[in-house]
């Protein structure tokens, strides 16, 4: 059996996590400062990619693939940062948007290091 290191991720991705929402609250601050370009950080997906781990499947139908579902490299965000007179390309509805999308993502975390940290207490029993 390999090790699990679901820990381990869970804590990288809000350590990532953390460093959106201070970017994105940088960006609402200075969504009135001339000639601030809104700034994002690099997807967690490609951080995952640069370390060594992978997912490994036990039996062959653990991680199929869904018709129904989009390929994930067909689904693309637009980035359609609007411009001001001023020079500024904050948009708060995106940066609210993005503020979401992190809170969402750090409920999941917890919600699985709960479930995670349940299956542990169970199997020690």
């Amino acid at each position: 059996m390999e090790p699990v290191y679901l820990t381990k991720l869970i804590s990288q991705s809000n350590g990532w996590l953390s460093t959106r929402q201070a970017t994105i609250a940088e960006n609402i601050a200075n969504a009135n400062t001339p000639g601030f370009k809104a700034k994002d950080v690099e997807p967690f997906v490609s951080v995952i990619d640069k370390t060594r781990l992978a997912m490994t499947a036990t039996h062959g139908n653990h991680m199929g693939t869904n018709t129904d579902m989009p390929e994930a490299s067909k689904v693309r965000k637009s980035d359609s940062w609007l411009v001001t007179h001023s020079g500024n390309s904050v948009s708060i509805e995106q940066e609210l948007v993005k503020t979401g999308e992190v809170a969402r993502a750090h409920s999941l975390n917890a919600s699985v290091a709960k479930s995670f940290h349940r299956m542990y207490l169970a199997s020690v029993k």
